[in-house]
């Protein structure tokens, strides 16, 4: 293994376990009958400035962790499949 792949191994192994734990740390999406039946609109102050808070951020790291997650998955594959 080269030094570029260990690296990216632990990278990634490190990015798995993030991502594992802000998935676990988000708040369910749905509001449980109270929605069914009509309960709190989309048109919120919380709704409109969830980008700005925690559970904003947590999404954010969600997304743009899992692309490069994707990335490093398919640098890995390439570098494995070209040395054997």
């Amino acid at each position: 293994m080269s030094v570029v792949q260990v690296i990216l191994s632990i990278i990634y192994v490190i990015l798995g376990v993030a991502i594992s734990a802000v998935i676990l740390m988000q708040e369910g999406k749905s509001n449980g009958l109270g929605s069914a039946i009509g309960g709190i609109s989309g048109d919120s102050y919380w709704s409109k400035n969830r980008g700005r808070s925690m559970e904003g951020t947590l999404e954010h790291f969600t997304r743009y962790g899992a692309i490069v997650f994707m990335i490093i998955t398919i640098i890995l594959n390439v570098l494995l499949k070209a040395q054997g």
